[in-house]
């Protein structure tokens, strides 16, 4: 089957290319390797699955409509993986035209060419982050998301609608992932552990936000990637019980599903914290912060709908995934 995978040279890209080519599939992997955060880490990963004889890679812009129109037509993919877009809630705060660029454009620039192309399956990427002012716990895509509290949950909360038109348009199968604070090797250095653990290596002071009493349901790589490939291996199919007078935010008369994709178990972050410590194998020294603009004091994934459609089931505790972080993190930086 050949696959396209937006965000290649990205920490869940990589990981879901690789997973993919594990099982034989041929990937078409596209990426802008563009430098919010240390290209060089792009590029270790490339250098990973570059010579792969199922794999090429395209460097190009998810914004320009002709360079994707032409990249469907000639490679032709069955199915799409879409998790490429402009990442970070603080940064969308300084930089909102990028994620306009990124998200909204090239979101639909994604769903033309599935639409053009009779893609089977478009699998893309949104974020806890559309819960935005909810606080009832835990999130649930049953529940109203329509209060994001920054530009980057608005972008991916509108990715979610403009999927849902080209479903009913065009009955074009799309599903929805709402990640949950992913973590583990090969992550994103923009990420509070990764930066955690440079200053604690580095005998640096850490700033701790909320004092510490943030709550995140972290969830490890590998169980984020075996979520992403049960779900595109299972195209949604309409809900024949929907209801237009009660609706259902995470289906439809449609082909169009939405799921949480977490741990199911939130872990304050003075406690992910303590287990980075114990990875590393020093003590941090913290300076504690108020809460952040545009962050929210707690996520936490319902995922029993993905649980009960996929057999989807996270594994593995803040502790067995920090050891291992830990030790890439030292191996890749000597």
């Amino acid at each position: 089957m050949s696959i396209l995978v937006t965000g290649a040279a990205g920490f869940i890209g990589f990981y879901v290319t690789q997973a993919l080519l594990a099982r034989g599939e041929h990937v078409i992997g596209l990426d802008n390797l563009n430098d919010y955060y240390d290209v060089k880490l792009k590029h270790a990963r490339l250098a990973q699955i570059g010579a792969h004889a199922n794999f090429q890679f395209i460097q190009g812009e998810l914004s320009d409509r002709n360079a994707m129109s032409a990249l469907f037509a000639q490679h032709k993919p069955q199915r799409v993986i879409h998790l490429a877009a402009q990442a970070g809630v603080r940064y969308s705060i300084d930089h909102p035209h990028a994620y306009v660029d990124s998200n909204l454009v090239g979101f639909i620039n994604i769903l033309e060419g599935c639409r053009h192309h009779d893609i089977e399956h478009l699998v893309y990427a949104s974020s806890s982050s559309v819960y935005g002012l909810n606080t009832a716990m835990p999130y649930s895509t049953q529940h109203n998301v329509d209060h994001p509290i920054s530009l980057y949950a608005a972008t991916k909360k509108a990715n979610e609608l403009m999927a849902h038109s080209y479903s009913h348009l065009y009955r074009l199968p799309t599903t929805g992932l709402r990640f949950f604070t992913v973590y583990g090797p090969w992550g994103r250095p923009d990420m509070a552990y990764y930066k955690f653990t440079q200053a604690i290596l580095a005998g640096r002071p850490i700033e701790v936000y909320n004092h510490g009493q943030m709550q995140r349901d972290f969830t490890y790589i590998d169980d984020i990637v075996e979520g992403v490939l049960r779900v595109l291996d299972r195209p949604p199919a309409p809900n024949p019980n929907w209801n237009g007078t009660q609706p259902d935010p995470s289906s439809s008369p449609a082909p169009y599903r939405l799921y949480n994709i977490g741990n199911n178990n939130p872990v304050a972050l003075s406690r992910f914290i303590d287990a980075l410590e114990a990875a590393l194998g020093r003590k941090a020294e913290k300076i504690m912060r108020p809460m952040q603009a545009g962050d929210v004091p707690a996520t936490y994934a319902d995922v029993s709908d993905l649980m009960h459609d996929t057999g989807f089931a996270p594994s593995t505790t803040i502790e067995t995934g920090l050891q291992h972080f830990a030790a890439w993190y030292k191996h890749f930086t000597q």
